[in-house]
């Protein structure tokens, strides 16, 4: 195996094979291999993307990324070949091809991806809901009634049963509670700070390393052709803002969520309040993206009936479109749920997908790895 060191444009590559192409009587050495790899499979311009790299890798600069130039020149390697993989290619080939009767203009390419379960984990729990058992816990001494105060109470006894039983109403007092009463950026520093000492309770890992990788290999891809990819999720949007750019390459513009609402005061200070602002689940996702984007996707992915009506959006466009419908089935790398789960229930966007012919990606069958290589 060969390393290479920083390549212009803020490109790595990583361990490319020692190999040879043979043509017509002449040997094609690995470095025309490479510049052949740059033309024809590299990244888009992204944010840094430091998830992609590990201890064997050569040393480069902050702003670099990663690539893996395959002999195969495969733009997503963390894909197995499979009908998933092969749906993926030839949608993006065909809305790309100016002569092709699928074609689609640059400036209508949108692609929108939740966030919970289909680009990171939401098992045992949200993680935004842990963010907030976190700030109750943190915030607790100034608030003395939380401790007869479900779901306050059961959060500051440990009471695990109790939270296990906790409705969605509860879990969105609770957030109201604890997210309220700070600026934007006031907020988002503190979940960065969050994010940057919390843990995976099963992977003991941060949880900004337990983004899928196949799906950062798809969101890079997209941006290569030109697509426009969004983040449209019903958790919190400015939660989401302070991880968005750095772990999935998406600008905090291009993040489309649950909000509070603000007020601005006589001192001059943008406030958030104990107010939801819009619930971007469900029927709200499409209205949101009308709302903040103002263009139809045509590619969604989503792993959740939450996820159903913003696939349905994409594809009564009448236009083409692609859903890609993340299906939890590997419990030995990640977890297997759909239709019984509290979190991430899938059930009728699973029917649906099936009988209107989505691609259901499977973790199990579809992705050779989930999380990068230290992870899983």
């Amino acid at each position: 195996m060969a390393n290479f060191g920083v390549i212009p444009g803020n490109l790595i590559a990583e361990s490319v094979p020692e190999r040879v192409c043979r043509g017509t009587g002449q040997v094609v050495i690995i470095a025309l291999a490479i510049l052949l790899t740059l033309g024809t499979c590299r990244p888009g311009a992204g944010a840094s993307d430091y998830r992609f790299s590990h201890s064997g890798l050569v040393a480069g600069k902050p702003g670099d990324r990663v690539i893996y130039a395959g002999s195969e020149c495969d733009p997503l390697p963390s894909w197995n070949d499979c009908p998933a993989k092969r749906a993926i290619m030839d949608f993006i080939a065909r809305v790309t091809d100016e002569d092709g009767p699928d074609f689609v203009p640059a400036a209508e390419r949108v692609a929108a991806f939740d966030n919970d379960g289909t680009l990171w984990v939401e098992q045992p729990m949200y993680v935004q809901g842990m963010f907030a058992i976190d700030r109750v816990r943190a915030l607790a001494p100034e608030h003395p009634e939380w401790r007869e105060r479900q779901p306050f109470k059961a959060v500051l006894e440990n009471d695990t049963a109790a939270l296990a039983r906790m409705s969605k109403e509860q879990l969105a007092d609770m957030v109201l509670a604890v997210h309220a009463g700070t600026g934007q950026e006031e907020f988002i520093g503190t979940v960065r700070e969050w994010l940057a000492q919390a843990r995976h309770p099963r992977f003991d890992a941060p949880y900004t390393a337990l983004v899928y990788r196949p799906m950062l290999e798809l969101m890079d891809y997209l941006r290569q052709h030109g697509f426009k990819v969004f983040v449209v999720s019903g958790g919190g949007v400015d939660f989401i803002r302070a991880f968005s750019e750095e772990t999935y390459g998406v600008p905090r513009e291009n993040v489309v969520g649950s909000s509070l609402e603000y007020e601005y005061g006589a001192d001059g200070r943008l406030v958030r309040v104990a107010k939801l602002g819009k619930y971007d689940d469900a029927g709200g996702k499409p209205e949101s993206i009308a709302l903040h984007i103002g263009r139809r996707p045509i590619l969604v992915a989503g792993n959740s009936d939450g996820d159903l009506a913003m696939m349905r959006y994409a594809a009564d466009g009448g236009r083409p479109f692609l859903d890609l419908l993340v299906h939890h089935d590997d419990a030995g790398r990640e977890w297997a749920y759909d239709r019984e789960s509290r979190v991430g229930k899938l059930d009728e966007a699973l029917d649906e997908a099936i009988s209107r012919g989505w691609t259901v990606v499977s973790m199990e069958r579809d992705w050779k790895r989930i999380f990068d290589d230290r992870t899983g």
